[in-house]
């Protein structure tokens, strides 16, 4: 088999692809900002705010990290807290993130992810591919963990079958090795190049290393263990900050950022597009081509 362009050399676990990132953004590293959107119907905090001004909020953020130099975006419902595991999320909660993630590509030309939270596969499947979007996150793909949620199993069995039945193949998946607020395997006895392997032999197309919750970094040690032992993109899913993210996106092909360029530097500020300048500008001295 001759091994498709862009792909890493090595015997893998699973038959080589085309490099999704390069796919998807014209480049095989990349910076990618996350949209923390606020409360969605459905959700415990939503208090009525009309769905125009909640994709109006989303347009901003968004705008805000490609004029930093981002190369694509994540929509991402982190405001419905406490989430809901996969399966019970509301047909409201699909509609408006596909509402959201259309009007923010129309907006802005982005290229855009889903993320539905909690590990929703499926739903954001439904909203990438009805809202424009390329890509999702999913945090559980392979295994089962224990989470915030209760007992969380991996996705990946339903997902592309569903994702084929809906005929949304083009929607690539990116998937967490390790999964943030959870332990990372329930009798310990899996090996993180096990796990690996396990989420590349399932079917995800760039695999996501991150540290123990949203904004801890994730150790330089677990990035390159993980890019050892796959032939898949390796990005970063959470603790980038303009002081580490020359030594970290050295060791894999892209990094996903948040609460570090938001104005108080948590989860639920906004986004400052000064901050994500000096982070996209650190990230280009390591030899990221910035679009």
């Amino acid at each position: 088999m001759v091994e498709p362009a862009g792909t890493k050399q090595g015997t893998g676990v699973y038959p080589p692809r085309p490099n999704a990132l390069a796919e998807l953004f014209g480049t095989p590293k990349v910076v990618i900002g996350v949209v923390h959107l606020p409360p969605l119907p459905g959700s415990p905090h939503y208090e009525g705010v009309p769905l125009d001004e909640i994709c109006e909020f989303a347009v901003q953020e968004a705008r805000a990290y490609l004029d930093g130099g981002c190369h694509g975006l994540i929509v991402e419902n982190h405001w419905d807290i406490p989430f809901l595991k996969p399966g019970e999320h509301g047909y409201e909660t699909a509609a408006a993130m596909a509402v959201v993630t259309d009007r923010v590509r129309h907006a802005t030309g982005g290229r855009l992810g889903v993320s539905v939270l909690s590990n929703a596969a499926e739903c954001s499947i439904a909203s990438a591919w009805s809202g424009g979007g390329g890509f999702v996150r999913v945090n559980q793909w392979a295994n089962a963990y224990v989470a915030n949620e209760g007992i969380i199993e991996g996705q990946a069995a339903h997902a592309v079958r569903y994702r084929s039945r809906i005929g949304a193949g083009p929607v690539k998946v990116f998937a967490d090795v390790h999964v943030k607020h959870g332990a990372h395997a329930i009798v310990a006895d899996r090996t993180l190049a096990e796990q690996t392997e396990d989420a590349e032999f399932f079917g995800a197309d760039v695999l996501i290393a991150t540290g123990s919750r949203t904004g801890d970094a994730a150790a330089l040690d677990e990035v390159e263990g993980i890019a050892a032992h796959t032939t898949l993109p390796v990005v970063i899913g959470s603790g980038i900050t303009a002081g580490n993210v020359g030594e970290l996106i050295s060791a894999c092909d892209g990094v996903i950022v948040a609460s570090s360029v938001k104005d108080n530097g948590r989860w639920w500020g906004r986004v400052d597009a000064a901050k994500v300048r000096e982070l996209t500008a650190a990230a280009a001295r390591a030899g990221v081509v910035l679009p």
